[in-house]
Formats: structure tokens, sequence, C-alpha cells
């Protein structure tokens, strides 16, 4: 075998550095495309042909044992069709959905994703926190959500959340909104300890309902998105839910310090300023979602709950193994 030159072993070496780098360039490829299929995957999009309902009154729900949004139908086997993109909370309207999902890791961060009637995906967001309440007003066009920052439940005494808001029709997102102006008691107030959390929206787009928490108590807030405004008009009411004609507001209502069921489930009357405890006596802390202008559901023990919003009545149960009950169509 005749001897290498010096040329020649220098072709040699960068002819196995070439295959290397290819190598490497294809074992990179196969890993990026690896963890974009993960990535899918983990996103659980929701099935081809599992949209919103169009036209009518549907109920949706989150699956317990697959974390994926199911509508609601009793002769279904299960009494639910699956197929819907995996939630830890979800909330849709006017052909517009909103989906929280918890994402992996420390610190805690989640996925906010808007999605279209057909469950499309249309926007996403990695943001801070755990995901709490989700909210999308009656034309689709804005949304809101709460996260916990700190803590796990609104029973403990030390939690702190963020709430956000985002303007489908402008892009505009309001990452916090515990800047607003607020007027406590008639006067302009401020404190460090302020947060906001259970957004429901107005058919107008503009107005607000939403409890914020400072010095130990809670209040229902009315804000002003066009003014950027807030004002306080009663305590002890947290997860307020507007009625469909606007003028009563679902809420929960503080009635034990306990942390075992310290809540129960009122509506309060716009106009007069009554209020009244619904027929469910068991401790509720979820938002409640109206189903028409009489009815109300919500999650209760691991599945969903119905009641009459007049404090007549008996609850009764919608769907085992399910949460964040949503009416869409």
């Amino acid at each position: 075998m005749p001897a290498l030159t010096g040329a020649s072993t220098r072709t040699r070496v960068w002819i196995i550095v070439l295959a290397l780098l290819l190598l490497g360039g294809g074992a990179t490829a196969y890993t990026l495309r690896a963890a974009s299929g993960r990535d899918a995957a983990a996103a659980g999009t929701a099935d081809s042909g599992f949209t919103l309902a169009a036209g009518g009154g549907t109920l949706y729900a989150r699956d317990t044992a697959t974390g994926r949004v199911a509508r609601v139908d009793p002769s279904a086997p299960g009494g639910r069709v699956a197929g819907g993109p995996a939630c830890d909370r979800f909330h849709a309207a006017g052909g517009t959905a909103l989906c929280l999902r918890r994402r992996p890791g420390v610190p805690a961060r989640s996925y906010v994703i808007v999605l279209d009637r057909g469950l499309r995906e249309v926007r996403r967001m990695s943001l801070p926190g755990i995901p709490s309440r989700a909210r999308v007003s009656a034309s689709g066009s804005m949304l809101a959500w709460t996260m916990f920052a700190t803590g796990d439940s609104y029973a403990r005494s030390s939690f702190s959340t963020r709430t956000s808001v985002l303007d489908l029709r402008t892009g505009y997102l309001v990452k916090n909104i515990e800047q607003i102006p607020l007027t406590l008691g008639g006067r302009r107030y401020h404190a460090p300890d302020v947060n906001y959390w259970g957004v429901s929206f107005a058919a107008d787009d503009n107005r607000f309902y939403a409890t914020v928490s400072t010095n130990g108590r809670t209040h229902l807030v009315e804000g002003d998105m066009a003014s950027w405004s807030a004002r306080t008009l009663r305590e002890n009411v947290e997860c307020p839910s507007l009625s469909p004609d606007g003028t009563r507001l679902a809420f929960k209502k503080r009635v034990s310090d306990g942390p075992r069921e310290p809540w129960r489930l009122y509506v309060y009357d716009l106009a007069t300023g009554r209020e009244h405890p619904v027929a469910e006596r068991r401790g509720i802390d979820d938002q409640a979602l109206w189903t028409d202008t009489r009815t109300l559901a919500y999650g209760y023990g691991g599945g969903i709950w119905s009641v009459p919003a007049d404090g007549a009545g008996t609850p009764r149960r919608l769907a085992p193994d399910a949460s964040s009950p949503t009416l869409a169509g």
C-alpha cells in the first residue's frame, strides 16, 4: 500500500470532519423534529371535526380523565363526546374559545391559547402562574383570565393573582389589571395588596364585573374599559358571573372563616341591591355559568351541577368527572 502524502492525509481528515458534521446535523434535525412532535402532542389540539356548535346552547366541559374539552351529550357513551383541546380551564362564547393550560416545570407558567369556532389555534401566549379563571364575552371579542401567582387556592389567607384582559378587535393585551384606577367607598384607593380575579363582561364589551381583594376583604367591582376605571359596589363578593339579560350576578359569598366549604352560591340583583342564596347548600368554589336567565351551572365534587337561580328547586348533576362548564353555540 502506497504511503499517504500530506495532501491526501488532509483530504481524508476533511472528509471525516464533513461526515461528522452531516451526521451531527441529521441528529440535530431529528431531535428538533422529535421535540416538535412531542410539543404538538402535548398541545392536545382538537380532533378533526370537533368544533363549537353553531346555533342553540350546547354545554361543554373539561373531561377530568383526559383533560380535554368534551361536548356534554346524555345520549352519548359516558354522557359526552370527547375530542376537544387539552385545557386546565376553558370557556367559550361568540365563536371564540379560551384555553388555559399549565406548562410543566418550575416556576409555574401556563399557556393562554385563543381558539376559533373550529377550535383551531389563533394566538398563544406563555405567562407566569397557575390557571384559575377564564371568561369570554358574549360577542367573543373580549377575553379575561386569572392566574395564581403564588398559592393554589382562594381559601388560603395569602395568595396573589394576575388577571389579564385581551381585546381581540385591537389585539391589545392588559397583562395585569391591578393598575386600573380604583374607587373604594367613594374615594380613590391605592394599596400594594390589591388583587383582582373572576372577570365577567357585560354585553357592550366595555363594562365588566370582577372581585377585588385588599386589606383582608373582598369587594364586587364594576369596571369600565373605555374610561379605564373601576369602583366597588359591595363587600363579600367573589367570582361574579353576569346573567345573559345583564340584571343579576351569581357569585360566591363567604359564609365561614374555616377552610371547609367557606362559600355559598348567591345571586345579586343589580337594580334592587338584594341578594339570596340558591338551593345549593354545599360549598362552591367556582365561577358559576348562566345556562339561561333562570339556571346556573357550576363545578362541585369533580362534576358539573345545575340549580335554579331563584333559590327554589334542588341541585341536579349534569355531568360526572368534569369541570369548566361552558355554553357555546
